[in-house]
């Protein structure tokens, strides 16, 4: 046994969920750099009603069955991966944890699960693409100045690294008022203050990571700054370019550029659904941001049913928001979705365990659902789409292009 395999048996009966690592890793980081991880934006309702959402979901079990072969084996846009888990983008992941692009990228690559790395991590797409290269997903922010001038560029580097999905984001239209954010001083650029300092200095292992790695930064964005560029002046130039919406003709035309498969990422409306769909788009990600963009929106697993019930088999839907849990996980698949994206949970290993402490969420979640199916008797993907839930909180809505019937109509029961 490896030093690495004695951590993370050790790491499984101590660290047994992943909620038993939030404690740990607000020790471990610097207090800006938890609560930028944590936080949501508003009065950060939107986040604990994803969680809530999933929390009141039941699925009632089968029992007399022979689930001596349970199956967690996902296909996504014609690959199969070991679990439908993919590990979610996060802004600035390495002022989280340094280094964390890479670690993400080799816990994909070592459990056989997509990473979507994102536009704004502080590893280049193209070192993801080394790293994991059959496990190589990417996230586009839009940049709309200059005719989307980087947006393009973006997605040419992401077919040259050879990313085998493209997901476009569509739900940061304009910037959010993160309040944990905003009272620690945390912007872009960055302006250190006395107690962001006092703060580093207090948490030694992350200096440490810190003094390895160097200072994070937007590394996908480099070569579109002036040769030489500060960080603040990178910081700069990225909160500039990114001002104004990705819009569906702009989608279109990223439609004709990617020749591969291609995924909106952000949707909550079901006609926002269709419109993916008929832009000829291969999947959709249902997701709030995390609760990081609009206080006001729906938990997005009450609206995986609805999204589902309009794009049919016709396209793959995923989503993400809250997902803690292999038992999450389940309830994500029995409501509709092929799979789910994590960001936060993958995080919170990487801080309180360090580099291997995303193989550690990986594992977790995988043992987790794989007892959630056999537990309800399911066996494998097939199954679960029969099992029968009650889902009190999910939207009902009218038709292919419906909203709601009113504003607080339902489903009263899914597998009725």
């Amino acid at each position: 046994m490896t030093a690495q395999d004695r951590r993370l048996a050790g790491w499984r009966l101590r660290y047994p969920s992943v909620a038993d690592l939030e404690p740990l890793a607000k020790r471990r980081i610097p207090y800006f750099s938890y609560d930028f991880l944590q936080g949501g934006t508003g009065r950060e309702l939107s986040r604990p009603r994803n969680m809530a959402a999933l929390a009141a979901i039941e699925i009632i079990s089968r029992h007399g069955l022979d689930v001596s072969d349970v199956d967690i084996s996902a296909e996504l846009f014609g690959r199969r991966y070991a679990c439908p888990v993919v590990v979610g983008p996060v802004g600035m992941d390495g002022a989280i944890w340094p280094g964390a692009t890479r670690h993400l990228a080799e816990t994909a690559r070592d459990s056989n699960i997509p990473y979507m790395t994102g536009t704004l991590a502080t590893g280049t797409l193209e070192s993801v693409a080394e790293i994991a290269p059959e496990n190589f997903w990417f996230q586009l922010y839009g940049m709309p100045s200059e005719d989307h001038r980087v947006s393009l560029d973006l997605v040419r580097r992401a077919k040259d690294a050879g990313a085998h999905i493209l997901a476009v984001t569509l739900d940061v239209p304009i910037p959010p008022r993160r309040v944990r954010d905003m009272r620690n001083r945390l912007g872009t650029p960055l302006r250190l203050t006395p107690r962001m300092v006092t703060g580093m200095l207090a948490r030694p292992r992350w200096l440490k990571a810190l003094a390895r790695e160097g200072l994070p930064r937007f590394a996908n964005m480099t070569s579109y700054c002036r040769e030489g560029a500060s960080k603040t002046e990178l910081d700069t130039f990225v909160a500039k370019g990114r001002a104004g919406s990705m819009t569906w003709e702009t989608l279109a035309r990223i439609r004709e550029a990617w020749p591969r498969a291609l995924v909106a990422k952000g949707i909550q409306h079901p006609a926002d659904a269709e419109k993916a769909l008929s832009l000829g788009l291969d999947g959709v990600i249902v997701s709030n941001h995390g609760g990081r963009q609009f206080d006001a929106s729906p938990a997005t697993i009450d609206l995986v049913p609805a999204i589902r019930q309009v794009v049919g088999e016709r396209m793959q839907v995923l989503m993400d928001g809250g997902i803690m849990s292999g038992t999450d996980v389940l309830k994500a698949l029995a409501c509709g979705a092929d799979a789910v994206v994590v960001g936060r949970a993958f995080m919170l290993g990487l801080a309180a365990l360090g580099a291997d402490g995303a193989r550690h969420v990986a594992r977790t979640l995988e043992d987790e659902l794989r007892i959630a199916i056999g537990q309800s008797g399911a066996c494998n993907r097939a199954g679960v789409a029969n099992l029968m839930i009650r889902h009190h909180s999910a939207w009902k809505m009218d038709g292919p292009a419906g909203g709601p019937r009113n504003k607080n109509d339902k489903l009263e029961e899914l597998g009725q």
